[in-house]
């Protein structure tokens, strides 16, 4: 008995590992300082920040003196939390609405060659929405935003593990 559970594990194990099956790792990255003049009162900037330097294979950093020592600069562009009303109730009174968080960024080189030229990502969630629930969904609105910010900051981060060096 105790012999099959043995021999089941084994065969299971055997089989995962044929296939290529392998754990998410961290990015490596091609470049090993990247400088990011983000703003302190960024979530999404300190989030990502955190992100890359947890790797532990980059240094991110932020002096503006110090962009010399910098493999790449990391541009953020444009960061918009939006809300926009989709529908109301005959009434009036607002029903739904869309949240979008919007993101555009570029990289260069220090020698300012375009690695990832300016490009913008967005997420949209939809929220319903009842006057008699308010606190509750203002709670629901800041998860949403919250996870948006997150998802936005993997595609960043897989962008950035993808680039070319010159």
């Amino acid at each position: 008995m105790m012999q099959r559970r043995v021999f089941a594990s084994g065969a299971v194990l055997l089989a995962v590992s044929a296939c290529g099956f392998q754990l998410r790792k961290a990015p490596d990255y091609p470049f090993r300082t990247l400088y990011s003049g983000l703003p302190e009162a960024s979530v999404f900037g300190q989030e990502l920040k955190r992100n890359i330097s947890g790797s532990g294979r980059v240094e991110v950093i932020n002096d503006p003196k110090q962009v010399e020592r910098a493999d790449v600069i990391f541009d953020l562009l444009l960061e918009l939390p939006e809300k926009v009303i989709l529908s109301r109730t005959s009434a009036g009174a607002v029903r739904e609405f869309q949240l979008r968080f919007r993101i555009r960024f570029k990289l260069r080189a220090r020698d300012g060659t375009e690695l990832i030229p300016d490009t913008e990502l967005v997420q949209e969630r939809d929220i319903s929405f009842n006057e008699n629930s308010a606190l509750s969904k203002e709670t629901e609105e800041g998860l949403l935003y919250r996870d948006m910010r997150s998802d936005l900051v993997q595609q960043v981060l897989r962008r950035l593990a993808v680039v070319r060096m010159p």
